[in-house]
Order: structure tokens, then C-alpha cells, then sequence
């Protein structure tokens, strides 16, 4: 008999922090800009991701030190559990907030972690740098290949 996956018998809540940095898929949608649409609390995504994602891999190159660099970096924690609508409906996170699976293109479902570049669900190759970006411009390069629901972005720390 095959023991069922932790995401599978584990809450996120009780999940060890192993375990919860393990959820991210590495597709770097999170990392991307948003617009928010003050009348409706719609959020939209731009291509522009924080200067501190590498644009290719798709990973943090500060990881660890993020929040000395990038001051409004969301540290996503499980106290914002239940309110997960402002990530894309691709994150492990969000998928097993709201109760649903992994999909076979995650790496911990697929073993492989270039299997979220392979999908197309990461943003590897279809981003630029907010080096050189305004905010005052983060319009003009809304996209609408990310995926989000209507709920607003939680406050920064």
C-alpha cells in the first residue's frame, strides 16, 4: 500500500515549514505585478515581475533576504489561509486552500521540477524585470494568461 502524499493527509496549517516551502511550484506568477481595480477589488496581472525574480528560473535570487530588498514582498504565511483568492488559480497554495488537488504538472506530482516551465504555467521567457519599468506604467503590460479570482491582496506586514 502507497502512503498518500503529506499535501494529501496534512492541513496547511499543521504543515511543517519543510513542507510548506516545498508546495511552491516555482512558476513565479506571484512575483509578477498587479493592478488593482479600486471599484470592483478585480486584480490583473502584469508581465513586469519584481527585480528580484530571476526572469528564467523563476526563482527569488534573494530568497531568504527578499523582505531587506523588496519591502512590500508578500511572505505568504498561513494566517492568510482563507483568503488566497489574489494568487493565481494555478498555486499549490490557493489549489489546496480551497480544497482541490495538485496537477500533474506540479513537481511534487511530477518528480521534475522543469515539468511547470514544460506545462507553460510558469512565467520563464514571457516576463520582464521591474528594472526600468515604472509603476505608472504597470498598465500597459497587463496580461491576461494568469488566472485570479476578485479578492484584494492582503496587507504587507
Amino acid at each position: 500500500m502507497t502512503k498518500a502524499p503529506y499535501w494529501k493527509t496534512t492541513a496547511l496549517a499543521q504543515m511543517s515549514r519543510e513542507q510548506w516551502e516545498r508546495l511552491c511550484d516555482g512558476c513565479g506568477r506571484c512575483c509578477l505585478h498587479k493592478v488593482e481595480d479600486t471599484d470592483t477589488d478585480e486584480i490583473f496581472y502584469t508581465s513586469v515581475a519584481c527585480r528580484l525574480l530571476d526572469t528564467e528560473s523563476c526563482r527569488c535570487r534573494h530568497y531568504r533576504t527578499r523582505h531587506r530588498h523588496v519591502d512590500d514582498c508578500i511572505e505568504l504565511r498561513p494566517e492568510h489561509l482563507g483568503n488566497l483568492g489574489w494568487l493565481p488559480e494555478t498555486c499549490a497554495y490557493r489549489l489546496l486552500d480551497e480544497g482541490k488537488d495538485l496537477p500533474h504538472w506540479h513537481p511534487l506530482v511530477s518528480g521534475d521540477p522543469d515539468s511547470v516551465h514544460r506545462a507553460g504555467i510558469s512565467v520563464s521567457g514571457k516576463v520582464c524585470s521591474a528594472d526600468g519599468v515604472s509603476e505608472d506604467e504597470y498598465e500597459e503590460y497587463l496580461v491576461d494568461w494568469v488566472a485570479v479570482g476578485r479578492r484584494t491582496c492582503p496587507e504587507v506586514p
